[in-house]
């Protein structure tokens, strides 16, 4: 018996030290980094004259942005590992800080924006990972990704050392960079490194700048930088494809010329990151804009003709891409390509149920009182934060008929008068005659994304409206910023009557039997206007495209009966309809 204990407890002793040995061998050579099983690594990315190397190895980073804020959460782990299944290594994603800091007082890190959650599924699935932090990312986003709040500041002075932004920053970063440090590549996580801003060189206003946010990474967290001197040279941002504009053309990218290029950046041994990998959607409101040679803003869709498509459906791209990379990979077998998931024509959704926007006031915060016009984000709304997007309405009474001249004050778009009688930009507009309510309802379109006047983007009324040269006074303003939260008091509705006025809310129903499917919003016939899905807002419409279907994904959708909320500005046809594929509008070469 005592023989036989003796033998037992070396098994037991081999055992162990065989399934350390096995342990270390799949740590060391598999590389997939977990979230439970972190181990200390003494050498991260580093960079000699013709190479990155990682761990002391050779290392060529081939990577792909995929944002986690444009993507359902339901949805991340499909579209990584179609990512991995196509030979990319590094996943690259930016941290949008008007979404993490809605409020000065409110930081939101969880569910769709659970950014832990998103880098340790990335290492899950064997990806390392790029962290873009900013602050300011551009990403097609409003204000490129800083919130509207800063701009309640007359004096602010954005992606510079002036205090009010500084400070603010501070605030932000000391809430984000310890979540992200534990996920540093030397402490057992996937980042292998850390790009901070964008693009400063187009921007450089402040010499100061860059120093400061670099050392305030450095105190916070220690981070690797992405940029050293004599490293090997990286494309940083390859475009695979571009942004649309409402008005203009869906732009793409021919796939040869995407393919023949990414070959020939790896021909010269060169590390790349394609922005986009999959581009998703823009929802709700977080759309830019751009300026030059016109102001124009962005539609929500953000397919951006990228090798996943806004869906997630494999394009041809995708497939070229994942032959070059094979090859390049001297054939080594990459992941099985996960299967598609299904996509749903659904039965139109009928409209049924009606409620003006007038009647709406009622449930708005507010109003408010003021001699001259306010713009958006310094209204007294949203405690104390300004409204940040959606529309605003402004009336006053006037006494006499006469013409209306708003010079640029009015951004970006006005619906002049209850009984619409038209649009008021950059024009005179001629005001009915005698005593009445004038109306002026102003929707900020979305604020520009880049550039040198990322300051001046205040949205709603910033100045004098004159009526026959007279500035108008004595307002009463109402913001509509359109969250789930106010659409969600409107009660009760009315039934559609037979001419429903306008601007006005239309509910109807969506009926989605068993396992809800993902699907395409189409609305020939309906002007200008936004969409909700059982209170989620899926983005903007207008009739003058390119885009002219908005993507629902499954898991916006409950098994059953689903509300459909869509605002019109202008006309409808009182019914939805929903197809399986999407349709970005005629399409047109980048330039």
């Amino acid at each position: 018996m005592v023989v036989l204990r003796i033998r037992n407890a070396h098994k037991r002793k081999y055992a162990l030290i065989c399934l350390c040995i096995v342990g270390f061998i799949m740590y060391r050579y598999l590389r997939m980094p977990t979230t439970g099983w972190r181990l200390s690594r003494k050498v991260g990315l580093s960079a000699n004259s013709s190479q990155f190397t990682l761990e002391g190895q050779p290392f060529h980073i081939l990577g792909g942005s995929i944002h986690y804020f444009r993507v359902p959460r339901a949805y991340w782990r499909d579209r990584l590992l179609k990512m991995k299944a196509c030979g990319i290594n590094t996943l690259t994603t930016s941290v949008p800080w008007s979404l993490h800091q809605p409020n000065r007082e409110v930081f939101n890190f969880h569910t769709q924006l659970d950014l832990e959650a998103y880098i340790n599924l990335a290492a899950e699935l064997g990806l390392w990972v790029i962290l873009r932090p900013g602050p300011y990312i551009s990403s097609e986003l409003d204000l490129g990704g800083l919130p509207s709040w800063l701009l309640r500041d007359g004096s602010m002075r954005l992606r510079t050392t002036y205090p009010g932004f500084t400070q603010a920053l501070n605030t932000f970063f000391d809430k984000l960079i310890p979540k992200v440090v534990p996920l540093q590549f030397k402490k057992g996580g996937p980042i292998i490194a850390v790009q901070v801003e964008n693009e400063y060189g187009s921007f450089a206003k402040d010499e100061s700048y860059m120093l400061f946010i670099k050392e305030m990474c450095v105190i916070l967290g220690r981070f690797c930088p992405i940029c050293q001197p004599n490293s090997p040279t990286m494309v940083m941002d390859y475009w695979t494809g571009w942004y649309d504009v409402w008005g203009e053309l869906h732009h793409v990218l021919p796939q040869e010329d995407m393919v023949s290029t990414v070959r020939e950046i790896l021909r010269r041994g060169m590390s790349v990151n394609l922005y986009m990998f999959h581009g998703g959607s823009t929802f709700g409101f977080m759309s830019g804009a751009v300026v030059d040679p016109s102001y124009k803003a962005l539609v929500p869709s953000y397919d951006y003709d990228a090798p996943l498509s806004e869906a997630g459906e494999y394009t041809p791209k995708y497939h070229l891409l994942r032959d070059l990379l094979s090859r390049y990979n001297r054939g080594d077998s990459f992941p099985d390509m996960p299967t598609l998931h299904y996509r749903e024509a659904y039965e139109p959704a009928i409209m049924y149920q009606h409620l003006s926007l007038w009647d709406a006031l009622s449930f708005t915060e507010g109003p408010f009182k003021s001699l001259t016009p306010v713009n958006m984000e310094n209204l007294p709304v949203n405690n104390g934060n300004g409204q940040s997007y959606g529309y605003t309405l402004y009336e006053t009474i006037i006494t006499s008929g006469g013409l209306l001249k708003s010079g640029d004050n009015v951004r970006d778009r006005a619906l002049v008068n209850r009984s619409y009688i038209g649009l008021f930009k950059h024009k005179s507009e001629q005001s009915p005659q005698g005593q009445r309510t004038l109306s002026l309802l102003v929707e900020n379109c979305g604020r520009v994304h880049q550039g040198r006047d990322l300051d001046k983007q205040h949205k709603g009324l910033v100045g004098d409206i004159l009526l026959n040269n007279i500035p108008l006074r004595d307002f009463t303003i109402y913001s509509l910023d359109m969250k789930p939260s106010f659409i969600d008091r409107f009660a009760p509705w009315k039934t559609l009557p037979e001419n429903p006025s306008f601007p006005g809310f239309f509910m109807g129903r969506l009926f989605a039997y068993g396992y809800p499917s993902d699907t395409f919003l189409k609305l020939p016939g309906w002007e200008k206007g936004v969409v909700f899905i059982n209170g989620l807002n899926l983005g903007r419409y207008w009739s003058i495209g390119p885009q002219q279907s908005l993507y629902i994904p499954g898991p916006f959708l409950n098994s059953g009966i689903n509300q459909v909320i869509v605002f019109e500005e202008q006309e409808g046809d009182y019914k939805v309809q929903f197809e399986d594929t999407p349709d970005l509008g005629m399409a047109v070469d980048i330039q």
